[in-house]
């Protein structure tokens, strides 16, 4: 088992916007490519409050780039993220690292 941790960091004001794609639309996107989610966080106390974190768990990164791949290319996911932007882009940047559990971690 592999995670991945991708941080948006939003444009000025956006993360609300960011948070109810992910509840409303992108949950039910992933749940339909197999995506299984690890956690999801805001920033309570940091460096910038408009960032969302979150964990994906994959079996392998040959498992990581089928259902990725299928998933960025979906038409629904695509239409539904460009109707989001409407009012402006959301996402200002995006950074993901892929981590590995340690023999010691109680994540496996």
């Amino acid at each position: 088992m592999i995670y991945e941790m991708r941080v948006y960091h939003c444009m000025p004001g956006r993360l609300p916007a960011l948070l109810k794609r992910f509840d409303t639309i992108t949950l039910k996107k992933w749940e339909q490519h197999g995506i299984k989610q690890a956690g999801f966080w805001t920033v309570l106390v940091g460096e910038n409050n408009q960032d969302l974190i979150y964990l994906l768990a994959w079996d392998s990164m040959a498992d990581r780039e089928e259902k990725w791949n299928k998933f960025q290319v979906d038409p629904e996911w695509l239409a539904a993220r460009a109707e989001t932007e409407k009012d402006g882009a959301i996402v200002a940047s995006i950074s993901n690292s892929f981590l590995q559990p340690t023999s010691f971690s109680s994540v496996k």
